[in-house]
């Protein structure tokens, strides 16, 4: 295995969470988001790629499930009652309550705090999940998925939780001495370049300083430097510093120099970060169900372009319960190939349809503003933030403690005399930083009173 050191220095351009009007890359995303809104109207029609039962979609069951809606679309003041597909019945000018006042603010990055609309989706009854209730149920899933990834390719669920999504993501594409690229700016990263190793890939690990986005020039001199590169691992939010990699310009730069597979990482990045699928090359991306995806742990998701299934076909590493055949021949007759998680299918279910009804721009303007209203809050408390800013995740903001505070006692203090939860530093950051995350449902609220908590325990520390 070989490592290489990346400068600390760093050549990009400031970011933006969409491309700017004169990018060259604004029509490859126009057009996936053009193909997001017609496999929206595809599902809204009940056109159906298989020959399943129709839902009855005036059940009480249905009526139910729609209460998320409000819990998700509330959050965007600006929206009508119309655009929340908010029930006249059920309208309200306030979000609903997180929990009851006993339980804490819950402000880790993953898994996410779910209102009591989702928790009541979670705790229904069981169904048979080689019946047609299921089927329908996977069919529409499969359709809104596709829809927030911008793909027309075939989408997995998988129970498990993120980590399995990134196993089923190499352990389908990459055999045994093959040469793989892993770009690591933390400790996700490094799992991810694990598993490659664990299959007996021959793994370059391009690591980046703690806190900083990897180097496009870095990235384009790694991959000249190595043979036959059969894939790339990226990760897109690196949730334990807070970073966000530019995952659109790191394609362009794997494709133009190489042949080698993307595999992404977008376990704390899908649903809320952009990322355009077919317009970008990826061929495979994993993420799962606790974070931006307003669910339980249980799920993990995956998407295989043909160019990952022609890897598969000449893998040779062994593999069963992920192996992604099985969840192929599967799908074809609408069923899992193994017991599903149900509780984290209905949320998800339902979570995925309220994403596409409320737009899929509308969810990463969503994510973004709740992000910079975090960090913005943050630099006005005088907490300095682990990754520049113009690299900064858009689902987790990591804060460095100062010099001298015990992060673990910090955590245990905040929690004991605020109920706030907050997310501890990871690897070489452990005891150094706090994390807050902000994906999935959130108010501002929620992030204010998390940031005044964590401020007042500094001052008491004596920070």
């Amino acid at each position: 295995m070989d490592t290489i050191r990346a400068p600390s220095t760093s050549s990009y351009r400031p970011p933006t969470w969409l491309p700017p009007s004169n990018s060259r890359v604004v029509q490859p995303l126009q057009n996936s988001l053009r193909l997001a809104r017609d496999t929206q109207a595809r599902t809204q029609s009940g056109r159906l790629h298989r020959a399943i039962q129709p839902h009855d979609r005036h059940s009480k069951t249905h009526f139910r499930n729609t209460r998320i809606l409000k819990s998700v679309a509330l959050q965007d003041p600006t929206c009508t009652k119309h655009e929340r597909h908010i029930l006249p019945d059920e309208a309200s000018d306030k979000l609903p309550s997180q929990h009851s006042s006993s339980e804490p603010n819950l402000r880790i990055p993953g898994p996410v705090p779910l209102p009591d609309d989702v928790l009541e989706i979670a705790g229904r009854q069981m169904i048979n999940h080689r019946g047609p209730e299921y089927a329908q149920m996977l069919e529409t899933m499969s359709e809104n998925l596709r829809t927030m990834l911008m793909t027309k390719n075939d989408v997995y669920f998988i129970t498990s939780s993120g980590t399995g999504a990134m196993e089923t993501a190499v352990f389908n594409t990459v055999s045994q001495g093959d040469n793989v690229l892993a770009i690591i700016i933390g400790v996700f990263g490094i799992r991810f370049a694990e598993i490659a190793e664990a299959v007996g890939a021959n793994v370059t690990r391009l690591q980046f300083p703690l806190g900083e986005a990897a180097d496009i020039d870095d990235v384009r001199a790694a991959i000249r430097d190595i043979p036959d590169l059969k894939a790339v691992l990226i990760t897109h939010s690196e949730s334990s510093t807070g970073v966000a990699n530019r995952l659109q310009q790191l394609c362009e730069v794997i494709h133009a120099e190489s042949d080698a597979l993307i595999l992404v990482d977008a376990v704390s990045s899908a649903g809320a970060i952009p990322i355009a699928t077919d317009a970008w090359g990826i061929d495979v991306v994993a993420t799962a169900s606790q974070k931006s995806w307003v669910s339980p742990p249980g799920i993990a998701m995956v998407t295989f372009s043909q160019r990952a299934w022609n890897a598969y076909h000449e893998s040779t590493t062994p593999k069963y319960y992920f192996d992604i055949q099985q969840y192929e021949d599967y799908l074809q007759i609408g069923q899992p190939p193994f017991t599903p998680c149900l509780p984290a299918m209905f949320t998800l279910e339902v979570a995925l349809q309220s994403m596409v009804d409320e737009g899929v721009e509308n969810v990463f303007a969503r994510h973004h503003a709740i992000a910079e209203h975090t960090r913005t809050y943050a630099a006005k408390l005088g907490f300095p933030l682990v990754p520049d800013p113009e690299v900064a995740s858009d689902t987790v903001t990591a804060v460095r403690l100062p010099a001298g505070i015990d992060g673990a006692k910090f955590n245990a203090k905040v929690l004991k005399q605020h109920n706030v939860v907050l997310g501890g530093g990871q690897g070489a950051l452990t005891g150094k930083i706090f994390r807050i995350g902000h994906m999935g449902w959130v108010d501002k609220q929620h992030i204010d009173d998390a940031l005044e908590a964590a401020a007042a325990v500094l001052g008491e520390m004596g920070s």
